[in-house]
């Protein structure tokens, strides 16, 4: 929780593009330290301005949370200032975040790896947590992150056979670039007798599955070993990457915000499969 943040830009019109992102600890490869964070392409890609704001939260003397927001520069005048992976919904960009996010940013080592899933029996039925902002929504002034779960929804494959997974689970604009992760003291598959401690980032949300124009309740989640990928694309040398087109939001939902006291509308990728 202490490493999602809100990521957002206004717009010209006074409404607001709004996604979730969290913070990767990840030193360059040498081995200075280096904060990284990451959430859906599409956030950043519907976001038309140079800049979007990271929701940072900061504790004051008094124990209470203020929410204080700092602009990260996401493009320059000709090209992206983040990698994105090339083929799926994932971006990374290296921030200088508050020295309190840095140390609460996520070691790399959290993200599931290849045979994470199949090490500890990972399938339908598992319960996940999801920690985003659903129509904008923050849980409380200071912003911090609304957390929900759903349960796995179909199997879980390598990622060389299918590269998301579903979870039934209800995606509202502004959760899209949220951690999907487990965290169990004592995990245990249905007929079996021994328990193991699970903590893992599973992956991040992205999509929601539509079909007929009628949205299902059930989310995408791209794989955790993409958003390893992506991260990896930051210490490879590359050409500038032309920055896509300006152009409006194709989904945008208002929301009054009243808990956080921000009027706010998002937006969130939709799918009918992948």
């Amino acid at each position: 929780m202490q490493a999602t943040v809100q990521v957002e830009q206004k717009l010209p019109n006074g409404s607001h593009i709004i996604g979730t992102g969290f913070l990767i600890n990840d030193p360059r490869p040498d081995g200075t330290p280096r904060t990284v964070l990451v959430t859906a392409r599409h956030v950043f890609d519907r976001m038309p301005g140079a800049t979007a704001n990271i929701g940072y939260r900061v504790q004051e003397k008094d124990g209470s949370w203020a929410y204080e927001p700092q602009a990260v520069r996401i493009r320059s005048s000709d090209h992206e200032l983040f990698v994105h992976h090339p083929s799926r919904d994932v971006v990374a960009i290296s921030v200088t975040a508050p020295p309190e996010f840095a140390k609460a940013a996520i070691p790399l080592a959290w993200l599931a790896g290849a045979d994470t899933f199949s090490k500890y029996s990972i399938g339908p039925g598992d319960e996940m947590m999801v920690l985003g902002y659903p129509q904008g929504l923050s849980a409380d002034t200071a912003g911090f992150p609304i957390l929900r779960s759903g349960r796995v929804a179909s199997p879980v494959e390598p990622t060389n056979i299918s590269p998301t997974f579903l979870l039934d689970f209800r995606v509202f604009p502004g959760n899209s670039g949220g951690p999907v992760f487990m965290s169990e003291a004592d995990h245990r598959r249905p007929g079996g007798d021994q328990g193991q401690e699970v903590q893992f980032i599973a992956g991040m949300l992205t999509q929601q599955v539509e079909q007929n124009d009628v949205r299902l309740e059930i989310g995408i989640v791209t794989d955790a070993e993409f958003v390893r990928e992506t991260i990896a694309e930051l210490d490879q040398p590359r050409a500038p990457t032309p920055s896509l087109p300006d152009a409006a939001p194709t989904e945008t939902t208002t929301a009054g915000a009243a808990i956080a006291s921000r009027d706010v509308s998002a937006a969130v990728g939709r799918a009918v499969g992948d």
